[in-house]
């Protein structure tokens, strides 16, 4: 294969300064394996069908494995959001993504976390995704399928960015929320349940805004080792869903 594709040398300098230093004898050329690495979680290949042009597969497979353990994907998506600064305005939402059956056979007394849960009628790992404004994610967090909408929330309470308003659906509509997001001086655009027996009014002209965290799910989803998951640990699954992010928003 002549023509890979290959990020631009603008995008690759904004992300090489976040690499572990090469020791001893210098290793293959970073920007084709990052490249190559995009290609095959983009396209849903095994990494045995990745093209040629980009080297040998196992040099792929290996650099992705090594840096999702040290959490290199994750200070590349976390450096180049916080360079937008704080957001006026939050969206909130979570995600089903649906596992291949091979995402299930890592037998569990080798003690790498899984986050897979049976719900929705089979094994899905759940994706709670916190955006800016403009859709950007800003904060992501994998759990597995059965996490409720709430417990996804008070994991993400602590690392909210301040910001005036928070947009959510009526998923996100406890009183435990609401007090402590009003308590971080946040603003909320939250419908209430319909069960509840005094309703609180939102602003609905702006609740229309939420449709862009859906959009941005629907980016994600288009990378088809985002929309279904093959990676048995969650660590390599959850980098998978940070470089995607990575390239679809902050490059």
């Amino acid at each position: 294969m002549d023509e890979v594709f290959l990020l631009s040398e603008v995008q690759f300098n904004r992300i090489r300064r976040y690499f572990p230093l090469s020791h001893g004898v210098p290793r293959v050329d970073d920007l084709r394996v990052v490249s190559g690495i995009i290609y095959v979680i983009k396209h849903g290949l095994q990494w045995k069908d990745a093209p040629k042009g980009y080297g040998p597969h196992k040099t792929l497979y290996n650099r992705f494995m090594r840096w999702s353990r040290m959490g290199v994907f994750n200070r590349v998506f976390t450096a180049l959001a916080s360079q937008a600064g704080d957001p006026e305005q939050l969206i909130i939402d979570a995600t089903h993504l649906k596992a291949h059956r091979t995402a299930a056979s890592l037998p569990k007394k080798r003690g790498f976390p899984r986050l897979l849960g049976r719900t929705k009628g089979g094994l899905n790992s759940k994706l709670h995704a916190v955006t800016d404004p403009r859709g950007r994610p800003i904060r992501l967090l994998l759990t597995a399928g059965q996490v409720s909408d709430f417990k996804g929330a008070a994991l993400l309470l602590d690392t909210l960015p301040k910001a005036k308003t928070l947009l959510g659906d009526r998923g996100y509509d406890a009183n435990w929320f609401r007090n402590a997001l009003k308590g971080k001086g946040i603003n909320l655009c939250i419908p209430s349940k319909r069960n509840r027996k005094v309703q609180i009014e939102h602003d609905k002209i702006l609740y229309k805004q939420r449709h862009k965290v859906e959009n941005m799910f629907a980016k994600l989803k288009d990378w088809r080792r985002v929309h279904t998951r093959y990676d048995r640990c969650a660590h390599t699954f959850f980098s998978a869903i940070l470089i995607a992010a990575t390239v679809i928003f902050w490059l």
